[in-house]
């Protein structure tokens, strides 16, 4: 990376300078807007060259050593950790709160000087949120809970609303929504507008995700007009996919969200945040994510009050590469468990 993103990352997320948890702050909430359906019609997006800008990402972004520790420090503090399977269970629930309080291993946290960094939120069906919400008492972690007929959002419409309610009266902080892909596919955008302006409201305090599924939107240029429609209505954050899809997030993909999250705040002056969720399990994969966001929107976006990557497996191997840093060798995975 640039020299600007370097010094960035040591400054705010190494430790090596004194810096443990990121200081607490929080962007205002979307206020939304009237739909403005001439705005969203002219959107567009140019594949050929989205993929090109993407795919050159790679070879133009490296950060080694002091640096990278330092972009993995804070893809730790952007994480929604997430367990979302049939089989979870309370003691399943606990063991990944632990791990939120506590991500990395005592001695690697005590050698980065990082012993106060937590993960951004923990992120669990609507039944485990009681279990979550005890169990990061007082640690300043907020629970999400994934909603609205999650994953396919094709429950009856009256029970996704309460869903929300539910979840909020439990004591989730954040709510993952997910649209109905049916509203973009057809060219409904009021009806999409409406659906996410009225589980926003159904929200109250907790901050609103819009999940878009990405993958099953059928044209990077639903992708943009769909995302600018949930901001349209107050979503605090969009997001790329349940985690469900065939195809879930991917950089061409998120280019085209972060475009649109640019395009609004010029448009309007608030801030909405980002999350790419599904598929992304690697340290690698988090620092080109990490570097397109800082390309796109700048240092104030990398704060989990505006970006969070949704996923499980990725807090592993991180760890690993932390490690390495430290070590020069790679440990087993065992070395680090989820709890």
């Amino acid at each position: 990376m640039d020299g600007d993103t370097t010094t960035t990352a040591r400054s705010e997320g190494d430790g090596r300078q004194g810096g443990h948890a990121l200081p607490q702050v929080s962007a205002p909430r979307n206020p939304g807007m009237p739909l403005d359906l001439d705005r969203v019609m002219r959107v567009q997006a140019n594949t050929s060259a989205i993929e090109r800008r993407c795919a050159a990402l790679p070879g133009r972004r490296s950060i080694k050593k002091d640096w990278q520790a330092a972009w993995l420090v804070r893809a730790i503090q952007c994480i929604d950790l997430t367990t979302l399977s049939g089989d979870d269970t309370p003691g399943r629930v606990r063991r990944l709160c632990a791990k939120a309080r506590r991500p990395l291993r005592h001695d690697i946290a005590e050698a980065l000087g990082v012993e106060g960094v937590t993960t951004g939120a923990v992120c669990v069906y609507h039944a485990m949120v009681p279990t979550a919400v005890a169990a990061l008492k007082g640690s300043g972690i907020p629970v999400a809970a994934v909603s609205t007929g999650f994953p396919a959002g094709l429950s009856p419409y009256r029970l996704r609303v309460a869903e929300i309610s539910e979840s909020v009266a439990a004591g989730a902080e954040e709510i993952d929504i997910v649209i109905s892909r049916r509203h973009v596919l057809t060219g409904d955008w009021q009806a999409l507008y409406d659906e996410v302006a009225e589980f926003r409201a159904a929200c109250g305090p907790a901050h609103v995700k819009a999940i878009l599924a990405t993958g099953e939107l059928g044209s990077l240029r639903n992708v943009a007009r769909a995302s600018l429609v949930c901001m349209m209505a107050g979503a605090d954050f969009i997001k790329t996919s349940t985690g469900k899809e065939s195809v879930n997030a991917t950089l061409p993909v998120t280019l085209v969200m972060l475009r649109a999250i640019r395009d609004y705040h010029e448009l309007t002056g608030a801030r909405v945040g980002y999350k790419p969720a599904g598929g992304i399990s690697t340290a690698k994969d988090a620092l080109m994510y990490l570097a397109l966001v800082k390309e796109e929107l700048g240092d104030r976006w990398l704060s989990p009050d505006l970006f969070r990557f949704g996923a499980s497996s990725l807090l592993g191997d991180i760890e690993r590469q932390l490690e390495h840093h430290l070590t020069g060798a790679y440990s087993v995975s065992w070395h680090q468990p989820m709890a």
